[in-house]
């Protein structure tokens, strides 16, 4: 791959000026060869596994930071959704297995490790039930677990079922964490269409159809994108997403080479490049600021759906055209804690819960990182996370949740987090009950168009 001069000029001044960087490099292991009949066996064969396969994993990620002046923010691993791996075991409660994950991501140096997961789009086996019960206290005892439920998908419908029990954990993980700002919820997210070889961290496992291990990389560059924007207030919309395609492209190039460059120097194959616009709490790295920058006066505008389908397209258009590996998310997340633009949108009123979940049928994953008062019935949670479920399913496209009922919070009080998951205004729900309708349980059918066979 050769770059011209005038592409590396570009290239540093986006790292330079306008906080471009590779936002994580997620090793992605199989551990489906560690399962036993003995949680203690499997436990061990997990931990030897991690620490043999991502040995060199926080070395290399600084050695290239070093040698191509790369910001590289996080190193993470994603392992095979633990629910398959501890089902033979006979364990009920599977805690001592994310403390096991938690153990292996501090001697290794990594930020987060993901895969504390089940995929439940269709039902519970006994594996997947035991992990989703034991996803409060894992959260509450671990520092760098991340968990995921896959509870719809496109093909399978919405397992009502796990709605209504999701909406229960995040209560309980709430109250378990209470003492954190319910921190275990920013660790917790619920799919549907849940992408296997996603990079980017609550959601990140390594899917049963992925490889022995793989690197995986996630690119983002909210700041870049709304630089360019800024010298084209007097375009057309179509010249406009040009000029944000041929970016993107740009920035997945720089995306590949890194990856391949650490993917080679571990001996593993390279998997996907995520290119997602994944805003920070940083002023000048948020993805509502691009929409502003298209001639929103806040994010959430009449006019703003319109505005981020065209971003998340576009980024996509721009991803494929430069690497043939394109894949997780690779679009635009609109987390509110995470982007300083979308805080502010929030406190001017322009974005109520309700215009968040319309903005999700056209970005990348869905109600992200919003924080609820404290007082929030778990039936409530479930109907927004069933919500979210329907705009994915019958979209073909992921959609996610990630609430955090903060205890004692009510609407307008302030939570903060801190680090990249930054801190927001706790933002009030519809008041009116959902009970009855969680209540029934099931599944509901996916849609007629997802027959394709």
């Amino acid at each position: 791959m050769l770059f011209t001069t005038k592409e590396i000029t570009e290239t540093l001044d986006m790292f330079m000026r306008h906080n471009l960087d590779i936002r994580c490099i997620t090793l992605g292991i199989s551990l489906l060869d560690c399962a036993t009949g003995s949680g203690e066996s499997t436990r061990a064969r997990i931990k030897e596994k991690i620490l043999r396969t991502a040995a060199k994993l926080s070395q290399t990620g600084q050695d290239i930071e070093h040698e191509f002046g790369i910001p590289i923010i996080n190193k993470r691993i994603a392992v095979t959704p633990i629910a398959l791996v501890a089902a033979s075991s006979g364990d009920t409660d599977y805690t001592p297995y994310a403390q096991t994950m938690d153990e292996c991501a501090g001697l290794l140096g990594i930020d987060f490790i993901g895969g504390f997961s089940a995929l439940v789009q269709k039902g519970f086996t006994t594996g997947d039930r035991r992990l989703i019960d034991s996803i409060p206290e894992a959260l509450s005892r671990t520092v760098r677990v991340c968990s995921s439920v896959n509870a719809a998908s496109s093909k399978s419908g919405i397992n009502m079922d796990a709605v209504a029990l999701m909406g229960k954990i995040i209560k309980e993980t709430a109250e378990k964490t209470s003492a954190q700002n319910a921190l275990g919820c920013a660790k917790l997210v619920v799919f549907c269409n849940a992408p296997e070889d996603n990079p980017f961290m609550a959601g990140a496992f390594h899917g049963p159809g992925e490889a022995e291990s793989c690197l995986n990389v996630g690119v983002s560059g909210p700041g870049v994108i709304k630089s360019v924007i800024e010298n084209c207030r007097s375009m057309r919309f179509d010249e406009l997403a040009d000029v944000i395609k041929k970016t993107s492209f740009k920035i997945t190039r720089m995306g590949q080479l890194v990856g391949r460059e650490a993917a080679k120097r571990m001996g593993i194959p390279f998997g996907i490049l995520d290119l997602s616009l994944a805003p920070t709490p940083a002023v000048g790295d948020s993805v509502a600021r691009i929409l502003e920058e298209m001639g929103l006066s806040h994010a959430g505008a009449h006019g703003s759906t319109a505005a981020l389908a065209m971003l998340t397209d576009m980024v996509k258009k721009g991803g494929v055209m430069a690497s043939t590996h394109v894949g997780g998310f690779s679009g635009a997340f609109i987390p509110i804690s995470e982007d300083e633009g979308m805080i502010a949108a929030v406190n001017a009123g322009s974005i109520s819960i309700d215009k968040l979940e319309a903005m999700t049928s056209v970005c990348s994953v869905g109600i992200d990182m919003v924080v609820v008062p404290g007082d929030t019935g778990a039936d409530t949670i479930s109907g927004i996370i069933a919500d979210e479920m329907a705009i994915g399913m019958v979209n073909n496209k992921t959609t996610a949740v990630r609430l955090i009922p903060v205890p004692g919070k009510k609407a307008g009080d302030w939570v903060e987090f801190g680090g990249l998951l930054g801190g927001a205004p706790v933002m009030p729900l519809n008041p009116s009950g959902s009970a009855a309708f969680i209540a029934r349980g099931g599944r509901i059918p996916a849609p007629i168009h997802s027959f394709r066979n």
